[in-house]
């Protein structure tokens, strides 16, 4: 039987998935991945853990699954976007890569726009200039460490990074390169306009490759070091967001995908390219051959959560504190959280923009303060889902849910009730490691395009219906849409 391999690399783990041609998972290992906050506003994780967890990851699930590296016909590879990592001409990293939930680089954002123009930049790139992208990364290091920038050969996205060790070959794929305000998202190209006006080296990029497309294979050095067959195919892939919807089924239109993961993203994939006029939703490349999506992004959703459980529930679990929100009525008695813990995204690209609990009184329990968090959470995806329905959404469509505050059903049936739309649940939690899986089998030849591998291979499961809270949460989300205009001067100020 032949197999495929997904490989994930996460801002917390190094994932390494095998499907069987059925779409069943046969083994997943997972290395957690440490990161680095040295100062305010930073993120930074080193390549080298990267490379070193995922060869742990993959020669543990080889091995789990009892299979051998000649059994996999093809790989696939996501991983976090945005993240900026300076090579020099050795291949060597110049220094810590710069994550997608970096807050430096308002500046440089600043200095974006002013130099392309507002209007023009969106035109190019389907998004305005935004701190987490690759762009005012790559300009900060310019400004605040010109020795490292004038040692600069190669820039590559996370997973890129791995596709560069396991291969020996510098590639990216579409979906990632949208991200990294550099790419003519509807030309499905670098910009040479945005590259010659922020004097970037066009030489710094890597070739760029639709998701299905083979763009290197196993080097002798990487199967070495992991166990895999040299000379088996690497595929485009696709950034974390465009790879999980594939492992969603999100191909069409009619189907819109939510993920609580660390970040909260609202997925709509497009008919045509098309953009956002005020910004306020990011116009990205899918990781289907051809085809474009909308995205809104909230920068922490469940990491709210896990924020909130290790501060203030250390060592209770998740679902013991979930079964303390479940005891408290919808709208938490006045209550409100802004989960704004790492600045936000979509629809306030701010990156001063604090959390906050809002409405505390003497009444208000532990449980009251949890169900606020699951509530502000679901009224910050509901922003997107909101831009989203205005761009224009089908007659019929289905909304899918997946991420690790999807596996919590009173998380889930607050989703409902406040985007007040029925959700479906997909067989996979496995997210974008399973979604490069199946862009894989494109690429090996199991089915004709993603669309005919999704039908195989991704299963709906049970649905979560309305519940009786929708019309509590239309009000409740009235307020906290007021909130975030009060408070930003405040916000900027602290």
């Amino acid at each position: 039987m032949p197999y495929l391999m997904g490989l994930d690399i996460s801002t917390t783990g190094a994932k390494a998935l095998i499907i069987n041609e059925a779409g069943a998972v046969v083994a997943v290992a997972n290395t957690p991945q440490p990161i680095s906050q040295p100062k305010p506003l930073w993120s930074e994780q080193n390549a080298a853990d990267w490379w070193a967890g995922m060869r742990g990851s993959i020669t543990a699930a080889l091995a789990d699954s009892g299979l051998d590296g000649g059994d996999i016909d093809a790989i696939g590879l996501t991983g976090q976007m945005h993240g900026l990592t300076l090579l020099d001409e050795q291949g060597e990293p110049l220094r810590p890569a710069i994550l997608w939930n970096d807050q430096r680089t308002q500046a440089q954002c600043d200095y974006m726009t002013e130099v392309i123009g507002a209007e023009r930049l969106l035109a190019l790139t389907g998004n305005p200039a935004v701190t987490g992208f690759t762009a005012p990364k790559l300009l900060w290091v310019r400004d605040q460490e010109p020795q490292l920038y004038a040692r600069t050969a190669q820039i590559l996205l996370p997973k890129d990074y791995i596709r560069y060790k396991l291969t020996d070959a510098y590639a990216t794929d579409l979906a990632g390169a949208a991200g990294t305000s550099l790419l003519n998202v509807a030309e499905r190209a670098w910009s040479s306009e945005v590259l010659e006006a922020l004097d970037i080296p066009a030489d710094w990029l890597p070739p760029v490759h639709e998701g299905t497309e083979v763009t290197s294979v196993i080097s002798a050095a990487g199967a070495a070091e992991t166990g895999l067959r040299a000379g088996t195919p690497v595929v485009g892939g696709g950034g974390d967001q465009a790879a999980g919807a594939i492992g969603m089924g999100c191909v069409l239109p009619d189907t819109i995908g939510v993920t609580v993961g660390t970040s909260g993203v609202v997925f709509a994939p497009l008919s045509s390219y098309a953009f956002e006029p005020q910004g306020r939703l990011h116009a990205f490349c899918h990781a289907v051959p051809g085809a474009w999506h909308l995205m809104g992004v909230m920068l922490s959703a469940a990491g709210s959560l896990q924020w909130y459980r290790d501060n203030f529930a250390p060592g209770l679990s998740f679902a013991a504190l979930l079964d303390e929100a479940a005891q408290v009525a919808a709208g938490s008695e006045g209550l409100f959280f802004l989960p704004y813990l790492t600045g936000e995204r979509s629809p306030h690209p701010d990156p001063l923009a604090r959390g906050a609990f809002i409405g505390m009184t003497s009444r208000h329990s532990r449980g009251h303060l949890t169900r606020a968090v699951l509530e502000g959470v679901a009224f910050g995806l509901k922003d997107s889902f909101t831009l989203i329905a205005q761009a224009g959404l089908p007659a019929e469509y289905e909304v899918r849910i997946s991420g690790g505050g999807a596996k919590s059903p009173v998380w889930q049936q607050i989703i409902a009730d406040v985007l007040g739309a029925r959700l479906v649940n997909i067989n996979t939690t496995e997210g974008g490691a399973f979604g490069a899986a199946i862009l894989a089998s494109v690429t090996a030849g199991w089915f004709d395009d993603v669309r005919a591998a999704c039908d195989a291979m991704v299963k709906r499961g049970a649905s979560v219906e309305l519940g009786g809270d929708a019309d509590v949460y239309a009000q409740r989300y009235a307020i906290y849409q007021s909130l975030y205009p009060l408070l930003k001067d405040t916000f900027a100020q602290l």
